[in-house]
């Protein structure tokens, strides 16, 4: 089989960053999957699947619920290596066009209070594996250091 087109990225080259990962179209609409890597891969820990879970539901809620683009969202949740989150769009805009959107979002993350949403066993399959305050913690790392100034080479995978 062929190797997908996410394993072809060097992960030994790749910095934490937003990045379009695919873009697929389906009938006449393009949907755009953004790459946004919060941790180095393999050289740094990875996330605890607390804070994960606390950063989706809470990043899931605020992009359904964004006046500009609620919509336009088709889904937002975590990768399997605990690295970073996919978030997948209708439409073709770049890192840049959303960094606007990421950082309300990521501010929200990191100023929530409160009981996070979907948190109880009604709504959810595993609601005490929540962590808010490393969430909280993650995604202000998050704006600091990627989100709030980010140039082009955060926003290009890297190349072989």
């Amino acid at each position: 089989m062929e190797k997908i087109a996410s394993f072809t990225i060097d992960h030994l080259k790749l910095l934490p960053g937003v990045y379009v990962s695919r873009q697929d179209r389906v009938g006449d609409q393009a949907i755009t999957t953004y790459d946004l890597r919060m941790t180095r891969p393999n050289a740094e820990p990875v996330m605890n699947t607390a804070e994960v879970h606390a950063i989706e539901h809470l990043g899931a809620t605020f992009l359904r619920n964004d006046a500009e683009f609620g919509d336009q969202v088709i889904y937002f949740g975590p990768m399997g290596c605990r690295t970073g989150f996919y978030l997948l769009l209708a439409g073709e805009r770049s890192p840049r066009e959303i960094q606007p959107l990421l950082v309300r979002m990521f501010t929200f993350i990191r100023d929530f209070s409160g009981e996070v949403p979907g948190a109880s066993p009604r709504d959810c399959g595993n609601y005490l594996d929540m962590n808010l305050p490393m969430a909280r913690y993650l995604a202000a790392r998050y704006l600091d250091e990627v989100l709030d100034g980010i140039d082009d080479s955060r926003m290009t995978y890297p190349e072989d």
